[in-house]
């Protein structure tokens, strides 16, 4: 048995444009975000949702995961 990568990363999620047009925002006003804006959007998105929800997640789903390994 291979040992185990404790500090292996495993990506959640991205955003993109695209989403922010699912949203409702205009063509124009997403043109108008660089790319330095959008890495600051997400960077947000991920500090909000540590902050409200993703540990209590993240529990969950592995607690479900496990279950049905069973």
């Amino acid at each position: 048995m291979e040992p185990i990568d404790w500090q292996k990363e495993f990506p959640i999620t991205s955003i993109c444009r695209e989403d922010l047009k699912e949203l409702g925002f205009t063509d124009e006003q997403i043109a108008r975000l660089t790319d330095e804006d959008m890495e600051a959007i997400a960077s947000k998105m991920a500090d909000l949702y540590l902050d409200h929800g993703f540990w209590e997640d993240l529990q969950f789903v592995t607690e479900t995961r496990l279950l049905k390994k069973h």
